[in-house]
């Protein structure tokens, strides 16, 4: 596979106003990061003469991507940053970086005894012995393992009805709905076929996210050469449920990791913005039970905002009656992937979301929603207050057997 261009950073767009720090969530709260500016493009200046300015507090940055949304001249701060950390570190990833990087393997070795790891690790035991031997925050909260996972349930209860469909998608599920939310890839399946879809899956890995996140560059790049060449092998759209899958496979594929995806980038989406454009063009009708009632409030995830498809997110939930929907200030929930689950980055993690926490509360909704699983565990272990994937709210609300009849006979 040819190597894309796309990572040769621009940091001499850099007009130095700063705008980029102040709109970064770690600068207040963690005096060790120096912050956007000077770790992005001040600092590629420097490195450029000499790698000995390379600075290892720029393991600080969370990736959010806050700098490069404000930034007038679009500068890609956090790509520069990030390539800085892939090209001049010396750090290695540790056995707790590799653990919470390798969440496809973990979710697998856990599957066969899931009930027996959830109970181990919400014992507060098991939380200090990580704690103390692993450096993963013992007052983090850890989502919990499925027995049985979305690809098993898929194989028996769906895959043979998919092919009756006029019209057909691609699945990319991701790690978090096949080992701990399957209930996201069934409701994406129910509403898909509801519009006249099927849902095809594929020989997909783990986006890698979490990988880039931990410095596992080469496993990363692996993952990353593995989806897009599966992604080849289909002409159909790859629709996602998870916006930093999405992003990740769209921009970082590219621009930290080298990898060309141009062949396949623009049919890479988000179920949300994938509904509502087939809308949009009179493609499919949606139908809602007119008894549907609902507060939520929209957390909008951070690779949501750079995406910039909060949109569509917004004009679907919007359009269901009885719906009575907040959206919520734009602002990091501190998580960050597998940033807050570090010892050294949990009072950080807790102080950038902290904001967030103070205005859910304040909103006092039902739920809240939002396209990011990690987001999602950040805000039920910090509130109190249930998390649904928007994809979970479309399946309750709609009036799934009105909706097919509808669109059949279109």
């Amino acid at each position: 596979m040819q190597e894309s261009n796309y990572s040769v950073n621009n940091f001499e767009q850099c007009i130095k106003c700063t705008i980029c720090t102040a709109y970064c969530p770690v600068v207040p709260v963690n005096p060790l990061y120096p912050g956007p500016k000077q770790a992005g493009p001040d600092g590629e200046r420097l490195r450029l003469k000499n790698p000995f300015f390379y600075d290892e507090n720029l393991k600080y940055c969370m990736n959010c991507k806050r700098c490069e949304n404000a930034c007038p001249s679009g500068v890609k701060i956090a790509d520069i940053i990030h390539s800085a950390r892939k090209k001049y570190s010396s750090a290695r990833p540790s056995l707790r970086d590799r653990i919470l990087a390798g969440t496809d393997f973990m979710g697998a070795v856990a599957r066969p005894v899931a009930p027996v790891v959830n109970a181990v690790m919400a014992t507060d035991l098991a939380k200090v012995a990580m704690d103390s031997f692993l450096g993963v925050d013992k007052h983090r909260s850890f989502p919990k393992y499925q027995f049985k996972g979305f690809e098993g349930w898929f194989r028996r209860n769906a895959r043979k009805a998919q092919a009756e469909y006029p019209n057909q998608v691609a699945f990319f599920h991701g790690c978090s709905t096949e080992f701990q939310h399957p209930e996201v890839g069934k409701a994406f399946v129910s509403v898909m076929n509801a519009l006249g879809y099927g849902v095809q899956l594929i020989d997909e890995q783990c986006c890698g996210v979490a990988m880039i996140s931990n410095g596992l560059w080469k496993a990363a790049e692996k993952h990353a050469r593995h989806n897009i060449e599966t992604f080849s092998k289909t002409d159909l759209p790859i629709v996602t449920t998870a916006s930093t899958c999405t992003f990740t496979m769209r921009d970082e594929y590219p621009d930290i990791l080298g990898v060309d995806n141009s062949a396949v980038r623009d049919r890479i989406t988000l179920v949300e913005k994938f509904i509502y454009e087939k809308v949009d063009d009179g493609k499919v009708k949606l139908v809602f039970k007119p008894d549907f009632k609902a507060r939520v409030a929209y957390h909008i995830p951070c690779h949501m905002e750079k995406l910039g498809w909060s949109i569509f997110t917004r004009r679907l939930l919007e359009a269901i009656p009885g719906m009575n929907l907040t959206i919520l200030d734009s602002g990091c929930c501190g998580i960050a992937g597998t940033y807050g689950f570090k010892k050294e980055n949990y009072k950080y993690s807790q102080a950038i979301g902290k904001p967030l926490f103070e205005q859910i509360a304040s909103v006092h909704p039902e739920y809240v929603t939002c396209e990011c699983d990690t987001c999602k565990w950040q805000i039920e272990m910090s509130t109190g207050y249930k998390v649904l994937n928007p994809i979970l709210i479309l399946a309750e609300a709609l009036d799934l057997e009105a909706t097919s009849r509808a669109n059949a006979a279109q």
